[in-house]
C-alpha cells in the first residue's frame, strides 16, 4: 500500500476479516489509521470461514471472492520459494512449479520479505502480527519455517533467489506449452489421439474455475475420452461424461 501510494496510484486498502482469531476484527482499525496516514482510501470486508481442513485454502477463496479481480497483493519472493515447494509436494507438474505468475497484481514479487520489514521500520509502521503464522499445524509454515532453513544449510546458500529463478523458467515453460495447445477437449477421439502432454494440457485448461483439477482427475478424463468409461468424477462433485464422441461437463 505505501508503496503504490508513493508511485502515484489511486489507492484503496481492503482489510478482510476471516474472523478466525480473537481481535481479529479490531485489526482493520490498525489497516485503516495507515491508509489514511498515506493517503490511501479503505474498506473493510467480513467473510466466514468455518474452522476445518484445508482452512488456508478455504480463507484464500473466501477472501478472493471479496477482492476485486485485480486486487495487488504483497507476496514477495520468499513466498514465491514457498508456494514452489509446496506445489513440488503436491506433486504439481510445470505449471504449479511456475509459483504465481509476475504482473500488476503481484508488484513486489521480486522484492524480500526483509525488504518489507526494513520499510516498515523505516517509516515507524507496527505491522500486526498473526499467531498463526508460526503454528506449525500448517504446511506452509513448515516449509517456512523448517524446511527452507534446511535447505539453505544443505545448499550452503540462499536458495529463494533459485526458486524464484526456477518458478520464471517453468512459467516459460508453460507458456509455450499453453500456445501449442490447439485442441477442443470436448472432441473426445481427438483428445485421445493427441500426444499426452497437450491432452493434459487442454483437459486442465477447460475445466480450471479457477484451478485445474489434479492429476489423478485428469487421468479419469482421459480414460473417458478413450472410451475407457463411460463417465467419471472430478473434484467438487463435478463429473464428466462422453456421448456421441463428445465430452460433456455436468455440474451437481
Amino acid at each position: 500500500m505505501v508503496l503504490a501510494c508513493a508511485a502515484g496510484l489511486d489507492v484503496t486498502a481492503v482489510h478482510v476479516d476471516h474472523g478466525l482469531r480473537p481481535g481479529s476484527a479490531a485489526e482493520a482499525s490498525v489497516v485503516q489509521a495507515v491508509a489514511a496516514r498515506f493517503g490511501a482510501s479503505f474498506q473493510s470486508e467480513r467473510v466466514v470461514v468455518d474452522p476445518g481442513p484445508n482452512l488456508e485454502a478455504r480463507a484464500r477463496d473466501a477472501r478472493r471472492r471479496v477482492l476485486p479481480d485485480d486486487a495487488m497483493t504483497g507476496h514477495t519472493a520468499d513466498d514465491q520459494a514457498e508456494t514452489v515447494l509446496l506445489n513440488l509436494l503436491r506433486g504439481s507438474g510445470v505449471d504449479g512449479q511456475a509459483g504465481m505468475r509476475k504482473g500488476p497484481t503481484k508488484p513486489i514479487l521480486a522484492l524480500r520479505r526483509a525488504q518489507t520489514h526494513q520499510l516498515c521500520e523505516e517509516l515507524d509502521l507496527q505491522p500486526v502480527q498473526d499467531p498463526t503464522n508460526h503454528d506449525r499445524r500448517f504446511r506452509r509454515n513448515r516449509v517456512r519455517h523448517e524446511l527452507l532453513p534446511l535447505l539453505n544449510d544443505i545448499a550452503e546458500r540462499d536458495v529463494v533467489p533459485v526458486l524464484a529463478r526456477q518458478a520464471d523458467l517453468m512459467a516459460a515453460d508453460a507458456d509455450v506449452l499453453n500456445s501449442l495447445v490447439a485442441l477442443d477437449p470436448t472432441d473426445a477421439r481427438a483428445l485421445a489421439a493427441a500426444p499426452p502432454a497437450l491432452a493434459r494440457r487442454a483437459v486442465r485448461q477447460w475445466l480450471a474455475d479457477p484451478y485445474p483439477p489434479d492429476a489423478a482427475a485428469v487421468e479419469r478424463i482421459l480414460g473417458v475420452a478413450r472410451n475407457e468409461a463411460q463417465a467419471c468424477q472430478v473434484s467438487g462433485g463435478i463429473e464428466v461424461r462422453r456421448s456421441d464422441g463428445r465430452l460433456r461437463r455436468h455440474t451437481p
